[in-house]
């Protein structure tokens, strides 16, 4: 998951022709030191466990709060329901993006 021009995308579904001209930010670029409200959350709650599916959930939580600050858990679990964790910490990824809400 990455954004382009500040909206999240599958990188692996998106053909390079498709960015020219365009703003790719990928979780490498979201904050220089883990300072975004979404990565401090992240580990505050202790999501990750194996890894692979962390950078893009963070990008599609932040992606999430960007369109809107204050969701819903509807509204979390509809939006995240793109992206699969194969450990299972769904309930860590809701309470993290919930606190990036609230303390933003």
């Amino acid at each position: 998951m990455v954004h382009i021009d500040g909206g999240r995308a599958f990188s692996c579904q998106t053909q390079l022709s498709d960015v020219a001209g365009k703003t790719v930010t990928t979780i490498e670029g979201l904050s220089a030191n883990a300072s975004h409200p979404v990565q401090k959350a992240w580990l505050a709650e202790r999501v990750p466990q194996c890894g692979y599916c962390q950078s893009g959930q963070i990008m599609s939580a932040a992606d999430l709060l960007k369109q809107n600050p204050h969701p819903t858990r509807d509204e979390i679990l509809d939006h995240m329901s793109t992206n699969i964790c194969r450990c299972g910490t769904y309930p860590r990824i809701v309470r993290a993006i919930e606190r990036a809400a609230r303390e933003g």
